[in-house]
């Protein structure tokens, strides 16, 4: 197959999700490639190179397991979290489209370590956890896993087999240039006696289905991933070729989703009593809120 050498209409490029079931294999994935969606969210704070790659990194994996949710309005929330870490906070959180993530970090610190800091040497003893809030039902679900592997894509991979126990791989890539940042991700999972949407009655790390998939998913390039002239279509394309079928389905554009507005703070802080928005208040009687996501302070009057 001659691949195309730009991206033609009817096929899916940056900032949206590609979903795809492999149902003889009883497989699902999703593959995605951020670019100025990217851009937008890192441009609201002066990151680091190492900080910029991290945030850009769980950006692509908060979109990957976002677009599981088969609630539309529903919200992924990935948390990445250590006491005395050198990264204090990292959150990143999907809805509908709607990506966003910021990091929270000493900075001093960060300087010393060099240009490529481990997982460990940023988080430590860290933990990470995932959480699926239902908007339809309300309901929440939460799982918790030790941030441990060499990247934040392998702590996620636990994440599923310890929490989910479902079989899981998830490769990530990130690029930055003159030009900005580029990076892409490709999720893939296994349920074992039925395709996606049909109940599991048992997993198997070792299922030959699986070490299949496995094996075909864990040939992507790093350049692969980040190459903005190869659809994602195309790049599933290159994987399961030889499937007897792989069905493809488009998610929604991502867009940064900071749903910041002053109605929005004005209506929180209006549930504090009197007496705790008093001491909101600064020196002009003012209350400022500063947004960590998009990096903008809202003030608000009495």
């Amino acid at each position: 197959m001659n691949l195309p050498e730009t991206i033609s209409e009817d096929e899916t490029g940056s900032d949206r999700v590609l979903s795809f079931t492999i149902a003889a294999r009883h497989a699902r994935g999703r593959v995605v490639r951020l670019g100025p969606v990217l851009g937008t969210i890192l441009a609201a704070h002066a990151y680091p190179p190492a900080i910029t790659h991290l945030l850009a990194e769980a950006l692509v994996v908060t979109a990957l397991i976002g677009s599981l949710l088969k609630d539309g309005e529903g919200q992924l929330t990935m948390q990445a979290q250590t006491e005395g870490g050198i990264v204090e906070l990292l959150v990143c959180d999907y809805r509908s489209g709607e990506l966003r993530g910021y990091v929270r970090h000493d900075a001093e610190r960060l300087a010393q370590l060099g240009a490529n800091p481990s997982l460990y040497a940023l988080f430590g003893k860290g933990y990470l956890a995932i959480t699926f809030d239902m908007a339809t039902t309300g309901q929440r679900y939460q799982g918790i896993v030790p941030l441990e592997g060499s990247t934040l894509a392998e702590a996620c991979e636990s994440y599923f087999a310890q929490s989910e126990q479902v079989p899981t791989l998830i490769r990530v890539a990130v690029r930055s240039s003159a030009s900005g940042c580029v990076a892409g991700g490709l999720l893939v999972q296994h349920l074992a006696e039925g395709e996606e949407g049909r109940e599991r009655l048992h997993v198997r790390m070792d299922h030959p289905e699986w070490e299949h998939v496995a094996a075909l998913s864990g040939s992507i390039r790093h350049e692969e991933l980040v190459d903005p002239d190869l659809s994602l279509e195309a790049m599933v394309w290159r994987l399961f070729h030889e499937e007897e079928e792989v069905r493809v389905e488009r998610g929604p554009q991502l867009v940064r989703g900071c749903r910041c507005t002053l109605e929005h703070y004005a209506d929180i802080i209006g549930r504090f009593p009197e007496e705790d928005r008093a001491d909101m208040r600064d020196e002009r009687g003012l209350i400022v809120i500063d947004c960590a996501f998009c990096s903008k302070k809202f003030e608000l009057g009495a």
